[in-house]
């Protein structure tokens, strides 16, 4: 491929763009549409960047310092998991000892958990740890990016609340952000009506767990292709390009939810029938949880919600179940539905035979 452009090496290439793509604007008006691409020249985009500052260095010229040592809570954090990693990493038959771990953030600590996570995969690949094995509790208001890549067997457990970006590319690990106990002390607080955590919440989640006490932000969960999430209200472009996982909503949602949605499913808590003008309809349909299994599926969803975040919005609906289920809109793109149906008459047929 390199040789057919003329290019000894990837970094011959690396700035380049005006040496190897050719752009005819007749070819284009011929093609298109005339009033789109009349005196449409793109040569100076294409231009060479080497031409335009031959001083400056086209690829890396100097070592970069990111500074990870001042990340300090990182790093307590990674001394206090590595014993733990690398005797699992030697033996996976002994289950390692659960621990709990406690830390203070602020709101500039960036992607805490995402070192560790790093460390877990490099030692242990996709499967990680198992499953509660490191729980990180943190009693505070956290940075952006919490949680990003969190790798199986950590959970962390916020008390307070968090910031943009929480439990991006989740990746088996578990989030938890609940309200502070001096919040939920106070008579005219509602957790399910306040904001919990940012915008863009578990954006290209694989896998893994979220449970949210109170309202995310917009664009929750897009691109979720694999992880649970639970929250109790969000913003607009919720579910936007989720193409798997579960999400459920115990309260409202903003407009445009599951724009470009193809796949995974979503359960929206809607008893004042609002929810239905908020749904981009463009490739999902809306209907009720039918079946046994599936509505079986929902509570546990559900009262995991409860058990890790004391949410009183998820108690209310657990203890009214019969009649909160009916309330339930369940989210599901068309497509996907005949894969599912599909695939439950496949193993219906595998049991009958």
């Amino acid at each position: 491929m390199l040789a057919s452009l003329g290019m000894k090496s990837m970094g011959e290439l690396v700035g380049a763009a005006g040496e190897v793509l050719e752009v005819d604007p007749a070819a284009l008006r011929k093609r298109g549409r005339p009033d789109k691409t009349r005196g449409l020249d793109l040569a100076p985009l294409l231009q060479p960047a080497r031409e335009l500052n031959p001083a400056e260095g086209m690829c890396k010229v100097q070592q970069q310092d990111h500074e990870l040592e001042k990340k300090a809570a990182d790093v307590q954090l990674i001394e206090a998991a590595t014993p733990i990693i690398e005797a699992y990493a030697a033996d996976s038959s002994k289950l390692p000892e659960p621990v709990d771990l406690e830390y203070k953030l602020t709101n500039v600590d960036r992607t805490f958990g995402t070192m560790l996570s790093s460390l877990i995969s490099k030692k242990l690949g996709k499967p990680g740890l198992p499953d509660g094995t490191i729980t990180i509790n943190l009693n505070s208001s956290t940075g952006q990016s919490l949680g990003f890549t969190l790798a199986p067997g950590v959970t962390i457990n916020v008390r307070g609340d968090a910031n943009d970006g929480c439990g991006k590319g989740l990746s088996g690990g578990r989030v938890v952000v609940a309200p502070a106990d001096e919040q939920l002390r106070q008579d005219d607080f509602v957790a399910s009506n306040n904001v919990i955590v940012g915008n863009v919440a578990c954006y290209g989640a694989t896998a893994g767990e979220a449970f949210f006490r109170g309202k995310a932000g917009e664009r929750f969960c897009v691109r979720n292709s694999g992880a649970l999430a639970v929250v109790e209200g969000l913003g607009d472009h919720g579910c936007e390009y989720m193409t798997g996982g579960r999400v459920v909503v115990l309260g409202d949602t903003g407009r445009n939810f599951a724009a470009g949605m193809s796949g995974g499913i979503a359960y929206i808590y809607d008893p004042e029938g609002a929810f239905p003008e908020k749904c981009n309809p463009g490739m999902v349909g809306l209907g009720k949880v039918e079946s046994p299994e599936e509505q079986a599926l929902l509570k546990t969803y559900i009262e995991k919600h409860r058990a890790w975040t004391g949410s009183d919005r998820a108690q209310a609906i657990l203890d009214t179940w019969s009649a909160s289920l009916d309330k339930f809109v369940r989210v599901m793109p068309y497509d996907y539905e005949k894969i599912f149906e599909a695939a439950k008459d496949e193993d219906d047929a595998a049991l009958a035979a």
